[in-house]
């Protein structure tokens, strides 16, 4: 197999099946050899990122990171995707192991609400993630400097995007009122133009229950839909 990628996940596994499955919808197979080429890391025991982040453990996920950014180099990856937003907490460090381009799911989120949401016309954007992601400033630089005012929610509306992202996804449980309830705080009571779902977690519960009338930026499938134009771009150039 050449001139395949390779994804960084199980953090958590839940999330990697979604962004998988995303990724080959957004295939449009309609035979085996039509689906791209790719390997799957689901390196679940990568120790949790926010916890790291917020000193409450001191296992570094990082050694994690960079041992499947080794192996996957290794292997001969043309390019590689993490799907875990709050990993990218350590992007310029695992890049600088390796000349294999790894994907900025932030930068790549960002550039699509440009797009999709110009920033003039759509200033304010909520921002649904896990605490490790906001206290690391994820996409604070790539939102601010494209122009948005990046809304986050205060403690008792973090907790229930915390209760999504740990409580429901995480353990297997979706639901899709809880889940539209915490959309509404940022649509209605913050006053936001856009919701930014920051978190792979919170990309499953979009996926299973799809709100195209809603201003959603959904960093997973944003992710997705960039690595299906990648991954077409190098078997074209074969």
């Amino acid at each position: 197999m050449r001139d395949f990628f390779a994804v960084l996940g199980g953090m958590g596994t839940l999330a990697t099946e979604s962004f998988v499955r995303v990724l080959d919808k957004m295939t449009d197979a309609h035979r085996d050899q039509d689906f791209l080429d790719y390997v799957v890391f689901n390196h679940a025991s990568v120790p949790d990122r926010t916890a790291f982040i917020q000193g409450l453990s001191g296992d570094d996920p990082f050694p994690c990171l960079a041992e499947d950014v080794r192996q996957a180099s290794d292997m001969g990856a043309s390019f590689i995707v993490m799907a875990c937003n709050t990993a990218h907490r350590s992007l310029p460090q695992l890049q600088a192991l390796t000349r294999v381009p790894i994907v900025d799911m932030p930068a790549e989120t960002i550039d699509w609400a440009c797009d999709r949401f110009p920033a003039q016309d759509h200033p304010r954007m909520g921002y649904m993630g896990t605490e490790g992601t906001r206290l690391a400033g994820i996409y604070e630089g790539p939102a601010g400097r494209a122009g948005y005012t990046l809304v986050e929610p205060d403690r008792e509306t973090q907790l229930k995007v915390n209760d999504l992202i740990y409580r429901d996804v995480k353990e297997g449980r979706l639901d899709r009122d809880r889940y539209l309830a915490v959309l509404d705080i940022f649509l209605k009571d913050y006053g936001c133009d856009t919701v930014l779902l920051g978190c792979t977690e919170l990309s499953v519960l979009n996926e299973v229950y799809p709100m195209p009338d809603l201003p959603i930026v959904d960093s997973q499938a944003i992710l997705a839909e960039r690595t299906v134009q990648m991954a077409r771009a190098l078997r074209a150039g074969r």
